[in-house]
């Protein structure tokens, strides 16, 4: 039995198969490929190129922009300086006015008291009524308020 089932198998095929010789039809194909493959790399150097173009561009905006940005720091350094110097000036100023008033202050405090006049805010009397020692008090408060 095992002589007949033998028999009747088909023989064994290669394993290795030789490619079928290229036709007409295969050659036709390749050549829209072709194409396509010359496309692609137009287009990719094409793409590089924008690329490139824009990297410059990139540079050039950053360049500009930290020129821009140091001259603004520029400006605002002396902005700073000159705020600062102004501010000092008025210090000194404002110190100056205060020492001119506290002077002032106590200048009319001793011209009061140089014509028989105590200072109010003391808690003394007045010599005299009661009338110079209210115009003595508004006295001595504007010279205060002011």
């Amino acid at each position: 039995m095992a002589d007949s089932d033998s028999s009747s198998l088909p023989p064994p095929t290669p394993l290795a198969v030789a490619p079928p010789p290229l036709s007409s039809t295969t050659k036709e194909n390749l050549t829209p490929v072709a194409c396509k493959i010359e496309e692609l790399n137009e287009s990719r150097s094409e793409l590089l190129g924008r690329i490139q173009g824009l990297k410059k561009d990139l540079q050039t905006w950053r360049s500009k922009l930290d020129s821009q940005v140091k001259v603004y720091r520029d400006e605002l350094s002396e902005l700073k300086q000159s705020l600062n110097t102004e501010v000092e000036q008025l210090r000194s100023e404002f110190q100056e006015l205060r020492t001119t008033l506290q002077q002032q202050q106590d200048d009319v405090t001793a011209s009061l008291r140089s014509i028989g006049l105590q200072d109010v805010s003391e808690g003394s009397k007045v010599e005299g009524n009661d009338h110079k020692e209210s115009n003595v008090s508004t006295t001595e408060n504007d010279v205060k308020e002011a």
